[in-house]
């Protein structure tokens, strides 16, 4: 993954919190004990994207079984969002791990990005009060 960078090493955990915690919409305690769950476990991987040595983008990760992953963090910098990063880093991390299979689940809001990718949108109902929640699967 020659433009994705592994962030399990970045040394700037601050600028990794802020990213995250715009897709979380999460307090800051759930965000950190995030991160560390991605710092410590194994079956997840955590990456990013950099511009000009700027952390602009990241995803994250659940390895499943082989070449099956899920989809859990994605999350682009305001100011970058609908310049194609997302769709990039997706791209990237699925060619560069073999990928046959990728799952993610998400809201209303972003049910567009995941089927303008070729996911499979299925409705999963209202999980929780007022929100109807939708899993999208990438089979190639």
């Amino acid at each position: 993954m020659a433009s994705l960078i592994n962030l399990k090493d970045f040394n700037d955990l601050s600028v990794v919190n802020n990213l995250l915690s715009e897709c979380m919409c999460s307090d800051e305690e759930r965000v950190n004990a995030e991160i560390t769950t991605y710092l410590e476990d194994n079956s997840r991987g955590l990456y990013g994207r950099f511009l000009n040595d700027e952390l602009v983008g990241l995803i994250g990760v659940i390895h499943g079984s082989i070449g099956e992953v899920e989809l859990k963090h994605i999350s682009i910098k305001q100011d970058y969002r609908g310049k194609g990063i997302g769709r990039r880093m997706i791209h990237e991390y699925v060619q560069a791990k073999n990928i046959v299979k990728m799952k993610a689940e998400t809201d209303k809001d972003a049910v567009g990005f995941y089927n303008k990718l070729g996911f499979t949108i299925m409705s999963l109902g209202e999980k929780y009060p007022g929100v109807e929640r939708f899993e999208c699967i990438f089979l190639l």
